[in-house]
């Protein structure tokens, strides 16, 4: 029985995953769970890259302790974020997060010497200020000189592992640095942040084999003969890769993929990037997936509109749980208030409510006044960006989507998901929960020979894990509040 371990980092926690293959079923269990806490000094924010290294390597020490068989081990994370090595491979500190808000001179910089035009033609990336674009823009001369290469913060976690720096592709292309036509990094990108290009490591397909286990780290964990493997570094690579749909990748999709947690990404899988006026001015992507396909989406703010209430609610001492605030919104009247999820103000952390407050109150709607009212309003708004959002797919692509796979934790969430199908009028089909994890395990697998093809993989997983079907319902009503929606994003 083949066994492989996924390292998932995601904005909250990191988790250490054991994945087994079982004939055509894959079991996944959670050998080991650890916090992500970021840095707050001040109005900065910062990774703490030894904290999450060291969560991991206690999560190897823990599978090592069973004595399992394992085959390779690949570390998956969000996007946008780079690590600085210096000349001895040692981390220059800090590991900026890309809500530190210095990117919004990063930009200034950036488009001061590259329009914002250029920039698009060349990485078919999407706007948004937190890009690693942007954060390298405002590296100091003092920093960039101890520089020997920057990493891309997934594939630096595997380099932790096995002393092999390489970019994997579906992160690669997330920094806003990479060319999809060329499939190399930009270098007129590049130099417009004062780099060369070869300061970045060179660029993996998904599924390469990097190396075995550094000799320490296998001594430590007791994981010997291992090896680490490059899989979707991207979290959202691994997520989607996981998606138990059937028919290969095409460029007249009729599914689409929502990656649903702290941000939401949705979109659809094409074999060719849309780089065009159209595309640029509806501020969509094109990210890399497995093989080479391209993820065609949407960054949006996601539950991250959640956990921010939740964490301000817990600071002056109401802890409300994930499950509780969701009944308090079900119980909530509907529509009462909406919001342009958006809307720059909900990106950066602080009180999410008074900022959700302030919103209604400039747009003359009624402020919400308790906390399910509060998270209603969250929930009804997000819906109403995913219909926006699949409407914008469809008219780009020509495509008539039918159905849409949400994955991920916040497939969990049954309101929202409910809410979903109502305002984009589609079934939705939620789960896997663990899809990064899961696709994370599956690109290791194909990449051992234990599955042959993606195709098998994503019909494994369909086999292993049910999903919940959420059919449209109140379609007049959803209807009817769209255009008021529209009104608030000024569409």
């Amino acid at each position: 029985m083949p066994n492989y371990l996924a390292c998932d980092l995601g904005a909250e926690s990191g988790r250490v995953m054991l994945g087994s293959i079982e004939g055509e079923h894959l079991k996944l269990e959670e050998i080991h769970r650890f916090p992500n806490e970021p840095i707050r000094d001040g109005d900065s924010m910062y990774w703490n890259v030894p904290a999450l290294l060291a969560g991991i390597n206690d999560g190897l020490r823990k599978a090592g302790a069973r004595g399992l068989e394992i085959r390779s081990i690949s570390c998956d994370s969000w996007g946008l974020d780079c690590v600085l090595l210096d000349g001895d491979d040692e981390l220059i500190e800090p590991v900026y997060h890309y809500r530190d808000p210095r990117t919004a001179e990063g930009v200034k910089r950036v488009f001061a010497k590259l329009p914002w035009e250029e920039v698009f033609a060349e990485t078919g990336i999407q706007f948004m200020p937190i890009n690693a674009l942007y954060h390298l823009a405002m590296e100091t001369p003092a920093r960039l000189e101890r520089v020997r290469r920057i990493v891309p913060i997934g594939d630096a976690f595997n380099f932790f592992l096995c002393g092999v720096a390489k970019a994997e592709v579906s992160m690669a292309s997330t920094t806003q640095l990479y060319n999809p036509t060329t499939r190399s990094w930009s270098e007129k990108v590049v130099s417009a942040v004062n780099l060369a290009p070869d300061v970045f490591p060179e660029i993996a397909g998904s599924g390469t084999p990097l190396g075995p286990l550094r000799k320490e780290v296998a001594e430590d964990t007791g994981l010997t003969g291992v090896s680490v493997v490059a899989c979707c570094t991207h979290d959202t690579g691994s997520a989607v890769a996981a998606v138990p749909a059937t028919g290969g990748v095409s460029d007249e999709a009729d599914w689409a993929y929502l990656s649903s947690g702290t941000w939401s990404l949705m979109g659809v899988e094409r074999k060719t990037p849309l780089i065009n006026d159209a595309c640029r001015e509806m501020n969509l992507t094109n990210e890399i997936g497995y093989n080479g396909s391209i993820r065609l989406l949407k960054n949006i703010i996601g539950l991250w509109l959640v956990q921010e209430c939740r964490r301000t609610w817990s600071e002056a001492g109401r802890e409300l749980g994930y499950g509780e605030l969701a009944s308090m919104a079900a119980d909530a009247a509907p529509f009462k208030s909406l919001i342009n999820p958006d809307d720059e103000r909900f990106m950066a952390p602080g009180d999410m409510p008074s900022r959700i407050a302030d919103f209604c109150r400039e747009t003359k709607q009624p402020v919400p006044e308790s906390s399910g009212e509060f998270l209603r309003c969250c929930l009804e708004s997000l819906a109403l960006l995913y219909r926006d959002t699949l409407r914008r797919i469809e008219e780009l692509t020509g495509s008539a989507i039918k159905r849409l796979h949400i994955v991920g934790g916040g497939s969990q969430n049954q309101l929202l998901n409910q809410f979903t199908a109502n305002a984009c009028g589609i079934p939705v089909m939620a789960g896997p929960v663990e899809a990064t994890a899961l696709g994370n395990i599956i690109v290791q697998a194909i990449a051992a020979g234990d599955i042959d093809s993606l195709k098998n993989g994503r019909a494994i997983i369909g086999a292993s894990y049910d999903l919940e079907e959420f059919q449209p319902e109140s379609a007049d009503e959803w209807l009817d509040v769209v255009k008021r929606f529209e009104g608030l994003r000024g569409a």
